[in-house]
């Protein structure tokens, strides 16, 4: 289905010197400029490309891909400002409009701002924004904690960092569960610890539970064979220390280790961990 500001796959109508026509059902032919065309395209072939306004607001496609499209946040760059607004380069030849209106502070040219993409509901034209509270959903029954997530990484907070989650939600993962540097705009996979009454929503890096020890004993087992049978990290080490080495917490790393004396696979000695010999 053809929708603004969203990718689609359409068929082609009827090819021009200057491009083709592509079948955009409700909304009419949609001209696709000959500088997108890709060669060889006959009537009734399909093509995927990308819905968005041209600078006399008339419908046009294109097979460029954009940063990101309506119904999702991006960290995007500002290229120019003037008397209307910013605006922030999405990979498009037409950039993307922030009014003053939708700035939380005044953008400079250069720098790089977390926007959400949106239709406006009384011109239908795309914008930014940069109010991102206004665009998150508040209802969260269908979260299921345990569950793997998509995150983008918002802004600090006093007990950590605000992350959106699948381009819907907004949540927080604790300082406590940090052990690397997280940069705004970062994309990375996350997991729901707690979604609280209030809407509220506790966010981790790590796997919970079991799960995500079962997964570090692989990975501390392998790199036991991978050197010699001698790993320099123990319950003693420092919490960076073995977040650097393994991508793990202090706490999970002793479940871990824990679990893999319990088996009789390691010996634990007072600065690391051995494998025991199976001959």
């Amino acid at each position: 289905m053809a929708i603004p500001g969203k990718s689609c796959t359409l068929n082609i109508a009827k090819i021009l010197d200057f491009g083709v026509y592509l079948d955009g059902e409700q909304l009419g032919e949609i001209l696709l400029p000959m500088k997108w065309v890709p060669e060889g395209c006959r009537p009734d072939d399909q093509v995927e490309v990308f819905i968005y306004f041209d600078s006399e607001d008339r419908l046009i496609a294109t097979t460029q891909k954009p940063l990101a499209q309506v119904g999702e946040f991006a960290l995007l760059k500002v290229k120019a400002v003037n008397e209307i607004g910013a605006f922030l380069d999405w990979g498009l030849e037409k950039d993307l409009l922030v009014p003053f209106r939708e700035q939380k502070t005044k953008m400079i040219a250069d720098r790089s701002y977390l926007v959400y993409i949106y239709a406006d509901p009384k011109t239908g034209r795309l914008t930014g924004s940069a109010k991102l509270e206004q665009f998150f959903d508040r209802d969260t029954d269908e979260l299921e904690a345990g569950h793997e997530v998509d995150l983008i990484i918002w802004a600090k907070s006093d007990l950590g960092y605000k992350a959106i989650i699948n381009n819907r939600y907004e949540g927080l993962i604790y300082d406590g569960d940090i052990f690397t540097d997280l940069q705004r705009g970062e994309h990375m996979k996350g997991y729901l610890i707690r979604i609280r009454e209030d809407g509220k929503i506790d966010l981790s890096l790590h796997k919970p539970g079991f799960e995500k020890v079962d997964d570090l004993s692989a990975k501390i087992l392998a790199m036991l064979e991978q050197q010699h049978g001698y790993l320099g990290l123990s319950d003693k080490s420092p919490a960076e220390e073995i977040y650097l080495m393994l991508g793990a917490s202090k706490k999970t790393f002793k479940k871990a280790i824990g679990g893999l004396f319990k088996q009789k696979l390691i010996l634990l000695e007072e600065n690391g961990i051995r494998l025991i010999s199976k001959k």
